[in-house]
């Protein structure tokens, strides 16, 4: 076998800390309407956690899914299999028949007897990237996926309370852009600049069309602060409603803002040449 393709990447995997991608992962119509319904977990990290929570979500929704999580590190593989001993032993809180498998790969998504996944999970893996290698990556993951796939490329914090990430098309091509954040505590929207996807952290400059889409948010969540003795929710739903009222082109409804989302076409948000 030849090398991955791929940088490591660093640091550590948290309990729950991807939730909020799994929610959004679950919902899609890329998973919902799959033959196969593969999804790969790409650089899951140093623990196999987040592929075993993924794959307990999943199921919820189809019997039959299932979870590859790939990473470079042979040693992290090693050692999400011992901890997949242990859930397949009954020693862990997931299920011991749970769908998910480990195996050494990267960029080239190396998945047996050629399947193709509905989906591939790529959180917090092009952080370490330079800005220009990001749509080559995006291509060469999405390549891997069966017509009609989705790849999920984007970043959050270290306990899954502030999350962005983009969708990107069998094709290779961005399609829409999603902020989640946690709304309990949540003091400003615009905590999300330290957690954009590579393809935009380096653009929240005047400017930019990210730039002007969180410019509007904190200033719309600041007008709707009397709504705060309502709840974060309130509050939240007038920003993104208000945003809306002025041709913002806000996907979704608000059975989705509720949980703190905000989703956007990539042409909205899309860096300017």
């Amino acid at each position: 076998m030849s090398a991955p393709l791929g940088n490591p990447t660093r640091g550590t995997t948290g309990t729950n800390r991807l939730r909020r991608n799994d929610r959004w992962i679950v919902a899609s119509e890329a998973f919902r309407r799959a033959s196969d319904p593969l999804v790969i977990d790409l650089g899951y990290g140093a623990s196999g956690v987040t592929a075993f929570e993924l794959a307990t979500r999943l199921r919820r929704e189809r019997a039959d899914a299932e979870v590859l999580g790939l990473e470079l590190d042979p040693d992290r593989v090693a050692t999400a299999r011992a901890q997949l001993d242990e859930v397949r032993a009954g020693r862990t809180p997931f299920a011991a028949d749970l769908p998910v498998s480990f195996a050494r790969g990267g960029f080239e998504v190396p998945v047996p007897d050629g399947r193709r996944p509905a989906v591939i999970r790529a959180m917090n893996v092009l952080r370490q990237y330079d800005e220009a290698d990001v749509a080559d990556a995006w291509r060469r993951v999405a390549a891997r996926l069966a017509p009609g796939g989705m790849l999920f490329e984007g970043t959050c914090d270290e306990i899954g309370r502030v999350a962005s990430w983009v969708d990107v098309t069998s094709d290779g091509e961005p399609m829409t852009f999603t902020i989640s954040l946690r709304l309990t505590g949540l003091e400003r929207p615009g905590i999300i600049a330290e957690r954009l996807p590579k393809a935009l952290i380096h653009r929240n400059v005047p400017g930019e069309r990210i730039h002007a889409l969180l410019t509007a948010l904190e200033r719309e969540w600041e007008r709707a602060a009397p709504l705060s003795t309502f709840g974060p929710v309130q509050r939240w739903l007038a920003a993104v409603s208000a945003l809306r009222a002025q041709g913002v082109p806000v996907h979704g409804t608000k059975s989705r803002w509720r949980l703190g989302e905000l989703t956007l076409p990539w042409h909205a948000v899309a860096p300017r040449p």
